[in-house]
């Protein structure tokens, strides 16, 4: 069961990762990634909204909507779950760490319709995940979309006072840096022989 477990969390984590192989999340992944604090946060947000999700709805639709056969509603149900915990998670930031909440700005809510959140619910559902393979499938996701971010904040600090041509300034070089991470994550997934 551990092996399996640790399978699961280094294949969410970097071989399947949700930004650079499934191409989900990428709204707050380009505009949140300007700057390294500022994307930590934003993965810190995301590590904690995706794990708790992924547990809530692994036993909502194992205890309540598969028992009563209502399973159609599990798209409905997840996103108010997300939604809640997303503004749990605004609350604690603009109370306790109104810095972060500033910076996050916009992008804070739309974790709501972060495409990610969902796509982990539905895809651990769909798996037929149990409680702890969901929970540390969602914890996985989370972790490679947080690693994911930093460096592309990382690479963009780095890369921002650097002579581009004019054609690939702004838009076109963060969009060619996540293709490049996109090449060096698939990487992960590919075995020697």
């Amino acid at each position: 069961m551990a092996n399996t477990l640790f399978l699961v969390l280094i294949s969410t984590a970097l071989v399947n990762n949700v930004v650079l192989s499934q191409f989900l999340g990428i709204c707050p992944f380009i505009g949140v990634s300007r700057n390294v604090k500022t994307a930590a946060g934003m993965g810190g947000a995301v590590i904690f909204v995706i794990t708790i999700a992924s547990a809530v709805a692994s036993l909502l639709y194992t205890h309540i909507l598969e028992k009563f056969n209502l399973t159609y509603l599990k798209t409905i149900v997840f996103i108010m779950v997300i939604a809640f915990l997303v503004q749990l998670v605004e609350l604690f930031l603009k109370k306790f760490v109104p810095p972060l909440y500033r910076a996050l700005g916009v992008y804070l809510p739309l974790i709501t319709t972060n495409c990610a959140v969902l796509g982990v619910a539905l895809t651990n559902v769909q798996k037929e995940y149990d409680l702890l393979t969901s929970v540390v499938s969602g914890f996985g996701t989370a972790v490679g979309f947080c690693v994911a971010i930093v460096i592309m904040a990382g690479i963009r600090e780095k890369t921002e006072t650097n002579d581009f041509p004019e054609a690939f300034k702004g838009t076109p070089a963060v969009l060619l840096t996540a293709c490049l991470m996109s090449i060096a994550f698939y990487g992960f997934g590919v075995l020697p022989k």
